[in-house]
């Protein structure tokens, strides 16, 4: 199994949920000044109201200054409650939008799938993926299926930091290394996340990177092996086509500090949307 593969197929699914028109819109409505603070209260929400430093810590590669901005004063605009609920609101809109029928049997194949993957995935140490597996399961099979997603996409997450830290790796340094390796623009990397260029330049020294992503991989495999080759591998053939869907339809899988470009990357011949 090709834990990257799995991701490329996850990620986009997930992403809906703070990179789109109709989640900017719902969390204006909700009366946050700015698009971060909607991205920090909601990504943030299923940790209840916590503080800048723990958000810090657990996001870890956005610069200290540039939480502080969305909080705490997010909780003070709503509480974590009211951002789940607008968060998946903003999904279930952009999802209806980018896939057209959502009442699909893939997607419900999809999502039965996820879910069986998703409460495989280990907990320990992957605080993030452990308060969104804490949350209730959504009825509709492509909500239920986003959230499957997104409990995988932060546990892989949380595997990365583990993996950053046991490698010495900064949050600073971690940016700069990937965006030497993807020739990402340096200073589109430090406006994404916060950092200043004495910051960056600072952090910008080598680092075993390669290393980093093996054992984020390595870590990423137990929900696939709980799954099973073939079960795992029906998941891939039902998400690909939503994955690439959904990528040519969001604007911000064009330029995303994770270069990721499942339309590119997946390479299917043929496929149409």
């Amino acid at each position: 199994m090709d834990a990257r593969q799995l991701w490329l197929r996850f990620e986009p699914y997930h992403d809906v949920t703070y990179f789109t028109p109709e989640s900017r819109a719902a969390t204006d409505a909700l009366g946050c000044k700015g698009g971060w603070m909607g991205y920090f209260g909601m990504r943030a929400a299923p940790l209840g109201a916590a503080s800048p430093e723990l958000v810090t810590a657990v996001f870890y590669n956005f610069a200290p200054r540039m939480v502080s901005r969305a909080l705490p004063d997010a909780w003070a605009v709503a509480s974590p409650a009211e951002y789940l609920r607008v968060r998946l609101e903003g999904v279930d809109a952009a999802l209806r939008r980018m896939l057209g029928s959502v009442d699909t049997p893939e997607i419900a194949e999809a999502a039965s799938l996820a879910r069986a993957a998703a409460l495989a995935a280990p907990l320990a140490g992957r605080p993030l993926a452990a308060a969104n597996r804490a949350l209730p399961w959504p009825a509709e099979p492509h909500l239920a299926l986003w959230h499957a997603c997104t409990i995988l996409r932060e546990a892989r997450g949380d595997g990365h930091v583990a993996a950053l830290v046991a490698h010495g790796v900064g949050p600073c340094q971690a940016l700069a290394l990937y965006a030497r390796e993807h020739s990402l623009d340096p200073a589109y990397m430090r406006a994404a996340r916060g950092w200043t260029v004495e910051e960056w330049e600072e952090a910008d020294v080598p680092g075993d990177l390669a290393a980093v992503e093996r054992a984020t991989d390595a870590a990423a495999l137990a929900p696939w092996e709980a799954l099973g080759a073939s079960r795992t591998s029906r998941f891939i053939d039902l998400m690909t086509p939503l994955a690439l869907r959904i990528a040519s339809a969001n604007e911000a899988m064009r330029v995303n500090p994770m270069a990721l470009d499942p339309v590119r990357e997946l390479a299917v011949p043929g496929w149409n949307t």
